[in-house]
């Protein structure tokens, strides 16, 4: 029998499930227990054996199908790794025996040194972030151990330095220690550490470069870089960084164009301001710039003193040498280096419209705005925003590949599963044929297990106990029948409870009753206002307590009915019990006066999250929403990368940075500043937003002396903060809302069996792999039937028409020059015309001539331009006579244009008619518009004004013209159509966060303008401020008590303080109002709850980083979309259609070698990559 086992066709041992079953049906028969006894003891009838093979064939799948089976599948890796290729020498001496380096291998290769240096460089995180920079390169008591403590990071990270080059060689080999970009930045950090140390300790002033150690915290990420998602978002962004080097060079090309064209503008005009010769002093209180020219600003008097002064000529524009110029000197086109900075501001689009009026002051207003229009356009709006493409690109490379391994490694489960299941069932065959071989055993099994069983009865039977036994017996039989039938009279009723509510719970009137409590729960919450009466605080108090008891309810129906695992597979249900949990615990901890009702209260709010399950009867709202969520675990990668980027960025501002903004004693310190980490935290993220990045830059350069010094060196940290967090991370954002939109789209919009061809694709299925049929179910599945009979039916050449037909439809006309003409609908035209009149065929001759239509274009451009041209000041004016008469002329071709497209078309009635297209009604509206405007000629009427105001529409004639820009505004009105959804997300979600906001800051945005009054009742009277910080000259001012502009008192007020936030315009003071906000109804106190940040920094991740950037988003894939409608009957892909496109419009590249000697090496040399390199050099 052992024979029979082990030479099994595939040689494996006996699996578990199999044994266990077999020996579990086999038990009362045999005792032995060896697999003789197992397989063949006992004859059982054909039935019994059939159910046998059948529970042992289940428990087979069963084994190769739980979960426990796939992880040990799963888990099964080769034993032997690959050991590690190690130089055979080190340091040129030591080799792989030698005991130093084979202590230091070791050391290196044992997992607590990796757990020990990571938790050192954490804690050199951490002192980095206490420590607290002050003024003077002052210290304090906790400075001073920090520093000490730096000591010790030192030698462990030196000791770890000197470690691995012991274990791994320096650099000359392979594998060696600076060969990993890694260890190449632990080494500049320790060396650079012990430089500063060392020259610390000799008084030697040095700069301070302990920030560099901050970098160490990028090194945790080579031990996440195993989660897929992670790794997806760094490949990306790794591998954009040649794209993103090409870019960069293009867009530094394009600065560097326009610096040398600002230096030959305007160099030197920034500096003249407004100065009173009576004194010298600047006769404006804030100095601006001024001119000479006529349309530049002229110095003139802003009161009656002022005015006096200004006519005894007491004002000149000229350049004071006390005033460098805008923001201290720093904003000029002086020299290339400040040009340069200027230029790139205004690519950044922050503050660029304050340097355009600056230049304007100075040199007029006529033509510099020409300048920094197309420095916005071509720099911000085209150049900058290729960044997003190249890592919208890269990102959905890295996206497939992940995907296309994470189906490649489910294709090998299924493989591995297929393979045990057949191991399984090669045991099963086996045990059938050990059994087929001792059937001539098979009555003597019976006979004795017959006379096991009798025997065993008759032992019973003996006595007389045994009917005392069987008195006993039935007692207790009729006791225990009673609780077996009460209990399972009971369990019938149970089950018959949890079937109902189960049934109840999943209907779609327990359904909607939730969601009308969860709107019943939201009306509560949103009528929560500042300076609401009591009674409405007893209400808000006794509703909450109700809502809180019919979700307590809900969920407690639910766990009943659905049991508590199936409950808690659910993550919204776990959601729902986290927020019914907090809820109960915020009620008990007020009721018995334990915390303040509030801190918890902000859980209620997430309740709200709950009206997202009305998305499971909404098709395109829940598609949206499983799109958002399928972007979670991208979005918290990224979010991880930007909060290491933030902490790096926030600790070198400490230390270069750190107690350096109160430069200016006659100036309250900046609240943007990097004297604590937290504050430093709030900077970066402020630069990451793009809000005011200028002015901060410009207090850092003034921190270190300004433009006269090496301060224009620190511009470099903000420059590169703000190009790596705005235009690279920040754009991921971005570029994975458009990957996740684009693959939700098309799944959505994939017919049914596009997707099960899609399913079949993606899941690697057998047939796809062991047999060919594939392509023929692909074929079926592509089309209906109609289309193949029409494609098999035509012959060879037609065949290939329509292919290339079909791959170019609507470009092969525009490749060959002809325009296609749109034919004339069968219908009369107004009842009169015939398709076949040979008026109407010629007036569809002209209408669709190509001189016609770009006639009719230019009139409307030029049209477009005469209405720009009219004076609105003076609408009798000359100017205005003589454009009325072009504008008779221009209405009358239009009407002319109007009236031959009637004729052709038709007016209304048929199909194709005029009035049938959007944009013909447009025409229609614009040219009626202008011909009631000639007949009322009164301007004074109301709607005559009204009718000429519509004459703006007429540029709008040329959209049905122009081909590209039709297709651009299709794309626009299709998204707006669609793009609903994602407002109702946003508006949800922000709704959430204005009822957070108004439970957190609802009547502390009050203040006094005295600071020193903290109530409304002491901000009363008059109180003595100095002018400008200067002690002598006091003035006298009421005190006000006011309100912030922006403010959290109502849900209202707070959407629109929200709305504010979620364009980063200004949203940097509202936040520091909240952390200065107090209590309720009391004035600020300065930082006195900086957590609230995070309120705003949460609001600013989700809205306007995810939420906002879906807009963006979803504005591409339309776009996308609609370019690829064109092709939808299209056989071809997307690459053979570029294909055919290259191939139709390739030239052959033809080059002329002159023959004459002396022309030939002229010609060689100048086409020559030298004499390219060289031109560029010199261009440079």
């Amino acid at each position: 029998m052992e024979e029979g086992v082990n030479n099994s066709p595939n040689g494996r041992p006996p699996p578990p499930g199999f044994n266990q079953a077999y020996l579990e049906n086999n038990q009362p028969v045999g005792g032995a227990g060896n697999i003789a006894s197992v397989g063949i003891v006992g004859q059982q009838p054909s039935a019994a054996r059939a159910d046998l093979w059948q529970q042992t064939l289940q428990a087979a799948v069963a084994a190769t199908t739980q979960p426990e089976s796939r992880r040990r599948m799963q888990s099964r890796k080769p034993l032997r790794q690959t050991p590690v290729e190690r130089n055979e020498r080190s340091l040129l001496c030591l080799t792989v025996q030698n005991p130093l380096r084979r202590a230091c291998i070791s050391i290196t290769e044992w997992r607590p040194f990796e757990w020990l240096i990571l938790m050192m460089i954490c804690a050199n995180c951490i002192a980095l972030a206490v420590y607290q920079p002050y003024p003077m390169q002052d210290s304090d008591t906790k400075n001073t151990v920090l520093e000490n403590l730096e000591y010790l990071f030192i030698v462990v990270f030196t000791a770890e330095c000197i470690i691995k080059v012991i274990a791994l060689g320096f650099l000359l080999h392979p594998g060696a220690y600076l060969r990993n970009a890694w260890n190449i930045l632990d080494f500049i950090i320790v060396v650079i550490g012990i430089i500063s140390t060392v020259l610390s300790r000799i008084n030697v002033q040095a700069f301070d470069v302990k920030a560099l150690r901050a970098f160490r915290v990028l090194r945790p990420l080579r031990l996440v870089s195993n989660v897929p998602s992670l790794q997806v978002v760094l490949n990306a962004i790794l591998r954009a960084m040649i794209p993103l080097l090409h870019i960069a060079m293009l867009v530094l090309f394009v600065i560097l164009i326009y610096a040398i064209i600002g230096l030959e503008l305007f160099c030197g005009k920034l500096h003249s301001t407004c100065v009173d010769t009576s004194n010298g002093e600047f006769a404006q209180k804030e100095p601006s710039t001024c001119g000479l020219a006529p349309s530049a600003y002229h110095c003139e008097p802003s009161s009656f003193s002022s005015a006096i002064h200004a006519r005894n000529n007491k004002w000149i524009c000229s350049p004071n040498t006390t005033w460098l110029g805008p923001n201290n000197g720093i904003t000029n086109f002086d020299n290339i280096g400040l040009a340069m900075l200027t230029v790139f501001q205004c690519v950044s689009l922050e503050g660029w419209t304050d340097v355009m009026y600056w230049v304007n002051d100075a040199v007029g207003r006529e033509w510099p705005w020409i300048y920094f229009v197309t420095l916005v356009i071509l720099g911000s709006f085209f150049v900058l925003n290729l960044v997003l493409g190249v890592l919208s690109g890269e990102f959905s490379k890295e996206r497939e590949k992940a995907n296309a391994r994470g189906l490649f490694q489910k294709f090998r489960e299924k493989q591995q599963l297929e393979e045990d299941l057949k191991g399984y069932l090669d045991w099963i065959t086996q045990a059938e044929d050990i059994e087929q071989l001792n059937d001539d055993d098979e009555h003597g099994g019976d006979e004795h297990l017959v006379g096991g069983v009798g025997g065993g009865i008759g032992g019973d039977l003996d006595g007389d106990g045994v009917l005392d036994g069987e008195e006993q017996g039935v007692e207790e039989q009729q006791r225990s029948s009673a609780l077996i039938v009460q209990w399972r009279f009971l369990q019938r009723l149970n089950r018959r409870c949890r079937r109902g509510c189960r049934r109840m719970v999943k209907s779609q009137m327990f359904y909607w009753l939730v969601i009308v409590l969860v709107f019943l729960n939201t009306l509560v919450l949103t009528s929560e206002h500042y300076g609401q009466e009591p009674w409405l605080d007893h209400f808000q108090t006794g509703a909450n307590l109700f809502f809180v008891i019919l979700f307590t309810m809900e969920m407690l129906l639910k766990m009943y009915s659905l049991g508590l695992l199936q409950y808690m597979n659910s993550q919204f249900n776990r959601f729902d019990c986290f927020i019914v949990i907090s809820s109960i615990i915020e009620f008990v901890l007020v009721y018995f006066e334990f915390m303040k009702p509030l801190g918890i209260s902000v859980l209620r709010s997430a309740r709200l999250l709950r009206i997202f399950k009305v998305t499971k009867y909404w098709a395109s709202l829940s598609q949206l929403i499983t799109s958002l969520l399928s972007s979670l675990r991208s979005i918290i990668s990224l979010l991880l990368l930007l909060f290491l980027f933030i902490v790096i960025f926030a600790l070198l501002g400490m230390q270069v940075f750190g107690g350096r903004f109160n430069y200016d004693p006659m100036r309250p310190k900046p609240r943007a500043n990097f004297d604590t980490f937290t504050q430093s935290l709030l900077t970066v993220f402020q630069i990451l937003t793009g809000e005011d990045w200028n002015t901060v830059m410009y207090n850092g350069i003034e921190s270190y002396g300004g433009i006269g010094s090496l301060g224009m060196l620190v511009s470099i940290y903000f420059i590169v903060l703000f190009i790596c967090g705005n235009y690279i991370l920040l754009n991921v954002f971005l570029a994975i809302a458009v990957d996740n939109l684009a693959e939700a789209d098309q799944v959505m919009n994939a017919k049914p069996g596009e997707e099960d061809e899609m399913e079949v694709e993606g899941e690697y299925e057998e047939g796809e792999y062991e047999h060919g049929e594939t392509d023929e179910d692909g074929l079926d599945l592509e089309g209906d039937g109609e289309d193949g009979d029409d494609e098999v039916g035509g012959d060879g050449e037609e065949v290939n028409d329509e292919v290339v037909v079909g791959a170019r439809p609507r470009r092969a006309s525009h490749l060959t020059g002809q325009s296609k003409q749109k034919p004339i609908p069968k219908a009369s035209s107004l009842f009169l015309l015939s398709h076949t009149n040979p008026f109407r065929l010629f007036c569809n001759r002209i209408i669709n001539h190509s001189y016609f239509t770009n006639s009719v274009l230019i009139c409307i451009l030029v049209s477009s331009a005469m209405l720009a041209a009219e004076d609105p000041l003076q609408a009798q004016s000359y100017r205005n006579t003589i454009l009325n008469y072009f504008d008779y002329f221009f209405t009358t071709i239009f009407t002319v244009e109007i009236t031959l497209k009637v004729i052709v078309y038709g007016l209304v009635l048929h199909k194709g008619s005029f009035c049938r297209n959007a944009f013909n009604l447009l025409d229609i509206l614009v040219v009626a518009v202008s011909l009631i405007s000639f007949v009322l000629k009164s301007d004074a009427i109301s709607v005559v004004k009204i009718l000429r105001v519509l004459r703006v529409l007429r540029p709008l004639r040329a959209i049905n013209r122009a081909k590209g820009l039709k297709h651009v505004v299709q794309c626009v009105i299709v998204a707006v159509k669609t793009i609903g959804n994602i407002m109702l997300v946003t508006f949800m979600l922000q709704f959430m966060f204005a009822i957070i906001g108004v439970q957190l800051f609802k009547g502390t945005f009050f203040s006094c303008n005295d600071p020193s009054r903290m109530t409304e009742m002491e901000c009363r009277g008059e109180f003595i401020t100095f002018e400008d910080g200067d002690p002598t000259k006091p003035v006298s001012m009421k005190r006000v008590w006011q309100r912030a502009d922006f403010h959290f008192d109502n849900v209202m007020d707070a959407m629109i303080s929200l709305f504010v936030v979620s364009t980063f315009e200004g949203w940097p003071d509202l936040l520091y109002v909240a952390i200065n906000s107090n209590e309720e109804d009391r004035g600020p106190v300065y930082n006195a709850r900086q957590p609230v940040a995070i309120f705003f920094i949460a609001f600013i991740v989700v809205i306007a980083f995810f939420m906002m950037n879906i807009f963006v988003g979803f504005v591409i894939v339309t776009f996308q979309n609609e370019g690829e409608r064109e092709y939808e009957n299209c056989e071809l892909d997307k690459n053979q259609r570029k294909c055919i496109e290259f191939a139709l419009k390739a030239k052959p590249h033809r080059r002329y070698i002159p023959r004459n000697r002396f022309q030939y090496r002229v010609w060689w040399f100048v086409t020559s990559q030298f004499f390219e390199y060289a031109i560029f050099i010199i261009i440079s």
